[in-house]
């Protein structure tokens, strides 16, 4: 059965850096594309990142670009997103999702059928 476990959330200062981890389980992930995606309080999910299965495609909103990066450990079956220059508006529950598709992604919430149940980002002073 494919799981996706999100962990790495937390409470940083504006500025600071938090690295977050999906960690799945039930397949193999060098076969599917995996997106990052965020909900804040009274907003709608948005996109944050994706990248391709094979790893060699990467997306990123306008509003994380130059902060984030998104990587991933096929070994591990890992994917990371790196965020760093926190701002308190990057605050919000912040989830992966997984595609069976190799060579593509894009950061659409519909587009991905399998989903974590996310962990807790809070960026404040």
């Amino acid at each position: 059965q494919l799981q996706l476990v999100e962990s790495g959330g937390g409470l940083v200062q504006p500025g600071g850096s938090l690295r977050l981890s999906c960690q799945a389980s039930g397949f193999t992930l060098g076969y599917y594309a995996i997106g990052w995606f965020r909900q804040a309080p009274v907003r709608e999910r948005e996109g944050v990142s994706c990248i391709s299965g094979r790893g060699g495609m990467t997306n990123y909103a306008d509003s994380v670009k130059g902060r984030f990066t998104i990587s991933r450990d096929n070994a591990k079956n890992t994917v990371y997103l790196q965020m760093n220059s926190l701002k308190p508006e990057d605050t919000a529950i912040y989830y992966c999702a997984a595609r069976m598709v190799q060579a593509m992604c894009i950061t659409t919430e519909g587009w991905f059928p399998s989903w974590g149940q996310g962990t807790q980002v809070t960026v404040s002073s």
